[in-house]
């Protein structure tokens, strides 16, 4: 093998790849697209909530949790055992032609930036989903602890928008950029 064959030899990176066309393995994608088509059915289940329909609430929100919960357990999977999402990231091995303008800084900051959003969303809806169960009877329907409950769930949300925004930002800069 001469030293130009080397150097354009494709090495495959690890894991496996995604299905919206970027350098991301299935695993970014799922959680990806999983978290953006959360965000209706978010709307929805607070519309659901505006109505008075608390019990129809109440499941969406378990099902929006069960969603968050197999996505984190899809991305802790993927990005420890199965791919090398740095390799990907950084787009390919050091003498690729096309390498990642934003790699490592920007990708990086931007990885930092939506773990404090996502650590802190995964806090803020444990603990108003936990308070939902504890305080609110079954079925559901008003109490004392709405107000509260209202204003934590209102944080939680935005927190959740700003998770999925961050997120976006990051899978473009590491994956797509």
């Amino acid at each position: 093998m001469n030293s130009d064959t080397a150097e354009t030899a494709v090495v495959p990176v690890q894991g496996i790849d995604g299905f919206l066309g970027t350098r991301a393995s299935i695993g970014m994608d799922v959680v990806l697209v999983g978290l953006i088509a959360l965000l209706p059915v978010l709307a929805w289940s607070i519309a659901l909530v505006r109505r008075g329909r608390y019990l129809a609430h109440k499941r969406l929100q378990f099902f929006i949790m069960a969603v968050l919960f197999a996505a984190i357990v899809v991305f802790e999977i993927d990005v420890r055992l199965l791919s090398d999402w740095k390799a990907r990231a950084a787009g390919g091995p050091p003498w690729a032609a096309e390498r990642n303008a934003w790699w490592p800084a920007g990708v990086l900051v931007a990885l930092g930036i939506h773990l404090v959003f996502a650590v802190s969303t995964f806090v803020l809806l444990a603990w108003v989903f936990w308070e939902a169960i504890v305080r609110f009877p079954s079925p559901p329907t008003p109490g004392t602890h709405g107000p509260r409950h209202r204003s934590m769930a209102r944080l939680a949300a935005a927190d959740l928008v700003l998770t999925a925004v961050t997120g976006t930002v990051f899978y473009w800069l590491a994956f797509v950029a």
